[in-house]
């Protein structure tokens, strides 16, 4: 069998086409107070299958977070609202303790759901796989809850504000 490797792209680059795509933004969270909370904003959120109800995400496999992930078997998808840029930002940063001063409460098996997000989908993981140099992590979702108010997006490196919705 004949393999060939993929193109030498330049990947600073190539993140700058792929990110001409438009994304919501979340923040994923996991671990609880007895062990540790870990919350990184990812847009890799994708809905799979709706019956039965999964979804996926993916994580840099050299994360510090990635430990709890996998040791708690679960996460917490939490869709940004637009008026969250802070907690996107705060999410994404190094900060030793993401959650100082964030209003979260506990979900199932105690883990984060952040308050006042447009939706929160609580997950089991029930596939773990590397992919490159990240780890997709693909949910059965057991617990969510919604509401409909203008949602924080990410497009060309810029979050995108200002928004008009059209209701249906």
């Amino acid at each position: 069998m004949n393999t060939k490797s993929s193109p030498s792209f330049d990947k600073r680059d190539l993140r700058n086409a792929l990110g001409s795509f438009g994304t919501g933004v979340t923040v994923v969270t996991s671990g609880t107070k007895q062990t540790r909370l870990v919350g990184v904003t990812a847009n890799s959120f994708s809905s799979v299958s709706l019956d039965p109800p999964i979804v996926l995400w993916s994580l840099g496999s050299t994360s510090p977070s990635l430990d709890i992930f996998d040791a708690s078997g679960r996460f917490v998808i939490n869709i940004l609202a637009l008026h969250q840029v802070d907690l996107s930002k705060r999410f994404s940063s190094n900060l030793s303790d993401k959650f100082e001063g964030v209003d979260f409460s506990e979900g199932l098996g105690g883990l984060p759901v952040l308050n006042d997000c447009v939706a929160t989908i609580e997950c089991k993981t029930i596939q773990r796989t590397v992919v490159g140099d990240h780890v997709l992590f693909l949910g059965q979702v057991e617990k969510y809850l919604y509401e409909r108010k203008p949602t924080l997006l990410f497009c060309q490196g810029n979050y995108l504000q200002g928004v008009e919705y059209e209701t249906s």
